[in-house]
């Protein structure tokens, strides 16, 4: 029998058996930390006090025997012993994980579910192919349809609040962190209306540096962060000055089109990312469109890329209809 400093009793069975008094409620706020980066965020995420979170993470300690974390101003940082254990939890529930769902079919209480996160302000024409497909495969699978932003950590799906989701990527996003994967569907870049009297408006098309001295109506960025950050980056090359002016009639083109159109400099409208890059451009709906009208931009830097990210901790069968839907789309 060893006792720890706080006088509660745990068992070793040898030197290499983990401490009896070890859970997986331990193991889940200890993965939360590691990967939230800080006791604030992980409580926000695992729906706890903090106070409560950090007890747990020094009652976690002493059963191991050693620091896990090393507490910093900026956040925390993994000791090397943390390092271990972070991978071996992450093992152990998704373990456990697995094994109830299968304890579950096995026992007819229910077949695999998926929680599918489609993310706002997708092009329509996209969200309704990855629905169709998705809901097409998942004859045996029990889907949950969540339509809800997603933000850049997709803390979402490794906090299991989400399993999958259908969303924008970043540059970044092409190494996830366990236990995320990631599949590419395709790059899409926006639509451009300017004023019919603009020379673009002639052959349909404007390069970057003239599209930057205007003013242009995008976003605004809470709907798309990365996206929209990156926008603006690639338009103050040309233009160090540069910003987006934030749209008044975000859920109506026509609306902000008519607002662009009487402002006192020239303005564009920009729109999210509505076309698959190389593909044809859809005809205005209205001709008129307040003396506004749709031109690409030349030598576009103004992309974004759509991708299905799910979890890894996903039963077999869940992951493979996943890729098999991302593959189809990306076709």
């Amino acid at each position: 029998m060893e006792t720890a400093e706080n006088g509660s009793d745990f068992l070793l069975d040898s030197e290499d058996s983990a401490p009896q008094g070890i859970e997986l409620r331990h193991l889940r706020y200890f993965v939360a930390v590691a990967e939230a980066g800080t006791f604030t965020h992980a409580a926000e995420r695992m729906y706890v006090g903090q106070p409560t979170l950090s007890q747990q993470i020094r009652r976690l300690e002493e059963f191991v025997g050693t620091p896990l974390l090393q507490r910093r101003r900026e956040g925390v940082r993994l000791t090397e012993a943390g390092i271990v254990l972070l991978e071996e939890s992450r093992a152990v529930l998704s373990l456990v994980d697995h094994g109830v769902s299968r304890t579950r079919r096995a026992a007819g209480l229910g077949r695999s579910r998926l929680r599918f996160i489609v993310q706002p302000h997708l092009p329509s024409t996209l969200a309704a192919e990855a629905v169709s497909r998705l809901r097409s495969a998942a004859a045996d699978v029990d889907v949950t349809w969540l339509e809800t932003a997603l933000d850049a950590e997709f803390s979402s799906i490794l906090d299991r609040r989400a399993d999958a989701a259908l969303c924008w990527m970043s540059p970044a996003d092409r190494t996830l962190p366990d236990p995320l994967d990631v599949m590419e569907i395709g790059v899409f870049e926006p639509e451009v209306w300017v004023p019919e009297q603009h020379p673009a408006a002639a052959h349909g098309g404007i390069g970057l540096d003239d599209l930057a001295r205007m003013d242009i109506i995008h976003g605004p960025r809470r709907l798309d962060p990365g996206t929209y950050d990156a926008w603006r980056t690639v338009l103050r090359t040309g233009n160090p000055r540069f910003d987006f002016t934030d749209p008044p009639f975000r859920q109506s083109l026509p609306m902000t089109l008519a607002f662009a159109a009487t402002g006192s400099r020239p303005s564009a409208v920009l729109t999210g990312p509505c076309h698959r890059v190389g593909s044809e451009a859809r005809p205005a709906t209205d001709a008129a469109c307040h003396q506004m009208v749709p031109v690409r931009v030349e030598r576009s830097r103004l992309s974004a890329t759509a991708g299905l990210v799910w979890s890894a901790d996903l039963p077999r069968e869940v992951q493979q209809m996943l890729f098999d839907t991302a593959e189809n789309i990306a076709v």
